[in-house]
């Protein structure tokens, strides 16, 4: 059978991208669908603007710290028009960039929706079917908001907090993964009076307890009224804002209430069950080790398959995809050990298996600091900074390694090539350290804190 394309690919996101350029550039014919802009969350809603308002929202701490230091420094109110007006300029910038590496490499890029029909065609919005030897689904995952909450309608989620016309000056953050623990951390740097109400017994689950708990108490001591145990009972529309009733009886208005309480993958509308594609019950599309469906000819990468929700492991999947596909080499990807960091204030970053996770598996031994770095004694600044690694008893291996610190997500890069690369104890131990530096500590842990048998 003759086809239209030997790749049809859907999603303009990082994952899709990547496979549709790699695939095209070694001579096969491709096209995308895209329905919305290039770039996919990362890029446009997701990690790009909200790392650059995480860098906007700490010079108001610099500024006090600067005082501290010496500097005569006045700050003003944030100016939220200059920012998002330079914000969208680099988005359209990055969203040119990715248009034209994609068309450079000779995709073929269709700027409206496709859905799947059967195994081997796609329909257009405009109603154009199209066929392919091989479809692969790259639609990432989207914010979801309960419809079991009266009012609901008044909120709004990460999709559109960068496109809201004015600065608020109240806001209400409800959720406590690290989408809402960022933005609660954001707004309250640019001086918004920030609320976060988590219904959870503490904030970011499924990350190390410690660090866990290190982070909510730091995020309440920079000022943002953190509410564990707490959910949203209904939402009323008032003159002055959005007035809140909380489970917990209390009651306030906000001026935005933003919801980060989850994301589902994009897959609803898409056909793929009636195409015979096997989903799971959050919808993400279930996927063998070579990103393969149960349908043959369908594969699917990146957040829709709710495997790791990071958009570098997303175009792993991708170069994987390309490489068992189209280049003859069966090739899975590795999802053991990837680095990631939480962009709070301080920031959190974290490689490998939390304590929990490793204490139930073996005994372990657990290496832990929390101190004030210099820069925060000098100017008797109270936040502590905390390192920590996880060992294996028995290989010595460390198993885990987690930071709460200041640029913790360039750290945690580094050492993850250790973590990754099977280090030991003793690997860490052996190498000098940087003085005077926060991450020195790494290497000078010297006798365990606990010791799990």
């Amino acid at each position: 059978m003759d086809f239209d394309y030997d790749l049809f690919v859907i999603g303009g996101g990082s994952g899709g991208v990547r496979a549709a350029r790699l695939t095209a550039a070694g001579g096969r014919k491709v096209a995308m669908a895209e329905e919305f802009r290039m770039g996919g969350t990362c890029v446009i809603r997701g990690c790009v603007p909200k790392k650059l308002m995480v860098f906007a929202s700490q010079f108001s701490g610099h500024a006090e710290d600067g005082k501290k230091y010496g500097w005569d420094i006045r700050i003003g109110a944030f100016d939220w028009p200059a920012f998002q007006q330079k914000l969208q300029a680099e988005l359209s910038r990055l969203e040119g960039i990715y248009t034209r590496n994609a068309e450079n490499a000779g995709v073929e890029i269709l700027h409206q929706r496709a859905t799947v029909k059967d195994p081997h065609t796609v329909v257009l919005a405009d109603g154009t079917e199209k066929t392919a030897k091989h479809i692969l689904v790259a639609v990432g995952g989207k914010p979801f908001l309960p419809d079991t909450v009266p009012g609901i309608e008044h909120a709004i989620t990460s999709n559109e907090i960068f496109d809201i016309p004015e600065m608020p000056r109240r806001i209400l953050i409800v959720g406590g993964g690290y989408i809402a623990c960022e933005f609660a951390c954001i707004f309250n740097g640019l001086g918004a009076e920030t609320t976060q109400y988590y219904r959870g017994a503490q904030i970011l689950r499924g990350f190390d307890d410690e660090a866990r708990g290190h982070i909510a108490e730091l995020i309440s001591e920079q000022g943002v009224a953190l509410h564990v145990g707490t959910d949203v009972e209904r939402l009323e529309k008032r003159e002055d804002g959005i007035w809140v009733k909380a489970t917990d009886g209390r009651e306030a208005v906000f001026d935005v209430v933003l919801y980060a309480t989850g994301r589902k993958p994009a897959t609803k509308g898409l056909g793929l069950e009636e195409a015979g594609v096997k989903l799971g019950r959050m919808g993400e599309v279930l996927v063998d080790d070579y990103s393969q469906t149960n349908v043959p000819s369908i594969f699917a990468v990146g957040d829709v398959t709710d495997r790791i929700q990071l958009t570098p492991v997303a175009i792993r999947e991708a170069v994987a995809f390309h490489e068992t596909v189209f280049g003859g080499i069966p090739t899975k990807a590795d999802h053991a050990c990837v680095p990631s960091a939480i962009f709070t204030q301080p920031e959190y970053g974290a490689v490998g298996m939390t304590e929990e996770q490793a204490r139930a598996e073996r005994p372990v031994e657990v290496y832990s600091a929390a101190f004030r770095p210099m820069q925060n004694a000098f100017i008797e600044k109270n936040h502590r900074v905390m390192f920590k690694l996880i060992v294996c008893r028995e290989s010595r291996k460390v198993l885990g390694c987690h930071i709460v610190a200041p640029q913790a997500g360039e750290m945690i890069q580094l050492a993850g090539v250790a973590v990754k690369m099977g280090a030991t104890k003793e690997d860490f131990d052996a190498t000098v350290a940087v003085h005077p530096t926060m991450a020195e500590e790494i290497v000078l842990m010297k006798e365990p804190t606990r010791v799990h048998k």
